[in-house]
């Protein structure tokens, strides 16, 4: 009988080695989409393709494993105060407790306000006169010290993602734009070999998510606390958070049906034993419990420390979401694919973020053809003229799959304006692909429909 083939390793972002960084050059990042059309040309190059990869790597990480010598499987939970002993997240935890010092120094403005608390800006303003020496200090400084062959350093073209990934001074908001930006200053460290401590099987990637990038997400929602920043590109209450997005994808993959082998793609549906049912996330007492081990959990915990009233009214999608009966591997599917259509594939939330050598602006040579997406249809169009270099519309304009994910083709929305409506509590039934509304009518104005909707380059099918 023949053997089956093995299973592809899952992605994972590549190393510049060693050798090569010397002859490196480092580039300061720049702005490149300035109008609705850029976001097509983003969706084919080298970043989005290296950020997709290394969310999904993350991701893998995190799911549960089976055990030969156990028939419980090993789950991946948060362990707040834990020390943790991996140098390389170390110094990037020593980075986030400097951060996060400077709040002392800049205490929230007293007058009334209706928006932001201006003592922001004065906090933003000491990160940024102390970067530079908070990148240089240990092994950190040691990674951004290399030098490329021009002379510019890591540190030039890598700060400017961190400086990035606290909100904006500006506008006294912060969302999943700047979210991005922290992901992208990790990946950067990634791909230029800082995380070289001698784990295998996923595990420095699992301390990457649950000791760099929760702390990170501590820090963000005590700033937000503080100064009460506003949301940044939110959708309001048809949004699926008004700050976060990666912390729902990580923590439904904490949840997810166990794999055996490392080489195992990402359960598409399934939950391992012991999970809770999604719907455990409209129980206070629950939530209150599993925010201190789950990152989904500890998203949901948030909103309910900043908003007041029923669940399902001041966040209806994450409460029709939480209805569904395929576990949470579904879940864990549905939230990639939405990441890439809400975040990644839409203007006001990457027009800001910024290319250099490490997350080009270059086109993927492996990128297929852009598809016909009605997702990204409607991109805004710059007033002022556009300062990037001129980018051509690809064939067929807009939406693309990437080499890493199977391209969807999206059915149209479900209707002019905002395709949701309000959803009352009751029975929660069906999955993520679509079911019925629980209100009056068909389903097409539920989380499920909009999950539908937003079926893109990340389809996992």
């Amino acid at each position: 009988m023949a053997t089956p083939p093995h299973p592809a390793p899952p992605l994972a972002l590549p190393v510049i080695p060693a050798a090569q960084l010397a002859s490196h050059k480092f580039i300061k990042p720049k702005k490149c989409i300035n109008e609705g059309h850029h976001v097509a040309h983003f969706l084919t190059s080298k970043a989005y393709r290296d950020i997709g990869i290394f969310i999904l790597q993350l991701n893998h990480s995190l799911c549960p494993r089976n055990q030969a010598s156990s028939p419980t499987p090993k789950t991946f939970p948060l362990t707040p105060g834990s020390p943790s002993s991996t140098p390389s997240v170390q110094a990037l935890q020593q980075l986030l407790s400097d951060v996060e010092a400077l709040v002392e120094q800049a205490p929230p403005d007293p007058g009334p306000r209706r928006f932001g608390n201006v003592s922001f800006r004065r906090w933003h303003e000491l990160v940024q006169d102390h970067l530079d020496s908070f990148l240089d200090k240990g092994i950190l400084g040691e990674a951004l010290a290399t030098k490329g062959a021009d002379g510019s350093t890591a540190k030039d073209e890598v700060a400017a993602y961190l400086l990035g990934a606290f909100g904006s001074a500006q506008r006294l908001d912060y969302g999943t734009g700047h979210e991005l930006s922290f992901v992208a200053f990790v990946a950067c460290l990634w791909k230029l070999g800082f995380f070289n401590d001698p784990k295998e099987g996923g595990e420095i990637e699992r301390e990457v998510v649950l000791n760099v990038i929760e702390p990170y997400l501590r820090v963000v929602r005590a700033l937000i606390r503080k100064y009460t920043l506003e949301p940044a590109g939110s959708h309001g209450v048809w949004g699926l958070d008004d700050h976060s997005f990666i912390p729902y994808i990580f923590g439904s993959a904490q949840f997810t049906r166990p794999i055996t082998l490392a080489t195992e793609p990402m359960p598409l549906e399934g939950s391992v034993k012991g999970a809770p049912k999604p719907g455990d996330i409209t129980k206070p007492d629950v939530v209150k419990h599993l925010r201190q081990s789950n990152m989904y959990f500890s998203a949901v915990g948030f909103i309910n420390d900043v908003k007041k009233g029923p669940f399902w009214e001041h966040s209806p999608i994450l409460f029709d979401i939480s209805g569904i009966r395929d576990g949470w591997g579904k879940i864990n599917k549905g939230m990639i694919k939405m990441f890439n259509a809400e975040v990644l594939s839409k203007f006001p939330v990457v027009q800001h973020f910024p290319f250099g050598s490490l997350l080009s602006w270059d086109a993927d040579p492996t990128a297929p053809a852009p598809s016909q997406s009605v997702h990204m249809m409607n991109q805004p169009v710059a007033v002022a003229p556009s300062t990037a270099a001129h980018t051509p519309l690809p064939p067929s304009a807009i939406g693309t799959a990437a080499p890493w994910a199977q391209a969807t083709r999206m059915p149209p929305p479900p209707g002019p304006g905002i395709p949701y409506s309000r959803l009352p509590p009751g029975p929660r039934t069906g999955s993520l692909a679509s079911r019925p509304s629980r209100g009056e009518g068909s389903g097409s104005g539920s989380a499920a429909a909009q999950i539908t909707v937003t079926e893109a380059p990340w389809a996992l099918e």
